[in-house]
């Protein structure tokens, strides 16, 4: 058999990055895509762009590829290493492709595990990627969005064109900042047939008037007038779960930290809400307020730097 130089056919350096091989193999795939390609030898030059892209795009695939040496030219006559099958698998690693491979990928990479190889010219869609915001009461709840999205494709003529999207998607309750859903098939679509690829949404959280967020847990600043902290007192206190009364102890301090167990984002286990206490004296914007301030002054044995001293 004759061996095949991918990096040749894609027209990349060996040293070509993950992007480069992409972006080379959408250009060269477009152009001899035997659905819109004018091309003589368009079905055998597009079932050898996806052979190649096969290989140089799967990091294990490549990697055991570029073992056979720089030194090898395309259709120079090749047998496998010995012990190659021995020493590489690729099981289960395929699904991507334009038809039967040549006997040079089967010598080295084997059944793909596909259910036997494939008639016809298919292509697996990409995957897409995009962002969704939410409000921290709709992540606590849950919400239906309708979504815009913009999907690329290929029209009829080979040129890349993008498509307008409306997807209803249900984001459940509990979903915090950065994580991603899964939209099976709703990515681009495949040419010849191929599997739609899939969408992955991201969902960011709006930044909160109140709440600060990390991971499913939220912080809630609790102010507290100077009796309140220095008495003790109930008071009522906010959560994503509506009012709760909280128990101040006597004596409490500005900084301190309270846990509400179970009360931040729901999950398995379901997040924390910490109060965090902060004193704020009443203003003295009249005589009453100013001579009160003054009595404790001078009757108050208190001094709040006496630990700088």
């Amino acid at each position: 058999m004759q061996y095949k130089d991918y990096y040749q056919i894609l027209g990349v350096p060996r040293t070509a990055s993950e992007e480069a091989i992409k972006k080379a193999y959408r250009r060269l795939a477009r152009k001899y895509h035997p659905d819109v390609s004018k091309e003589a030898n368009a079905e055998e030059r597009f079932k050898e762009l996806s052979e190649a892209y096969e290989v140089l795009r799967d990091p294990d695939k490549r990697s055991a590829y570029d073992q056979l040496g720089a030194n090898w030219k395309a259709g120079q006559e090749f047998r496998p290493p010995p012990g190659w099958q021995q020493h590489h698998e690729f099981r289960g690693g395929g699904g991507f492709g334009g038809g039967a491979f040549s006997d040079f990928f089967e010598s080295l990479f084997g059944d793909l595990g596909i259910g036997g190889r494939r008639r016809g010219f298919q292509q697996a869609g990409e995957d897409q990627q995009a962002r969704i915001e939410i409000t921290l009461e709709e992540a606590y709840h849950g919400v239906t969005r309708t979504l815009q999205v913009q999907i690329p494709e290929v029209d009829v003529r080979g040129h890349g064109v993008t498509r307008r999207k409306s997807l209803n998607v249900r984001i459940p309750p509990g979903v915090g900042n950065g994580r991603k859903i899964r939209l099976a098939g709703q990515g681009a679509p495949g040419m010849g047939g191929g599997a739609s690829g899939d969408l992955y949404l991201e969902v960011r959280l709006l930044p909160h008037p109140l709440y600060q967020v990390e991971d499913k847990n939220i912080t809630l600043t609790l102010p507290l007038a100077p009796w309140e902290a220095a008495l003790g007192a109930q008071v009522q206190a906010p959560t994503l779960g509506g009012t709760v009364s909280l128990n101040i102890s006597a004596n409490s301090q500005s900084g301190q930290k309270l846990r509400l167990r179970g009360r931040g984002l729901p999950g398995s286990p379901p997040g924390d809400q910490y109060v965090v206490l902060q004193i704020v004296n009443p203003p003295a914007d009249s005589v009453a307020a100013r001579e009160l301030f003054r009595r404790m002054a001078g009757e108050l044995d208190f001094n709040p730097r006496a630990h700088l001293e």
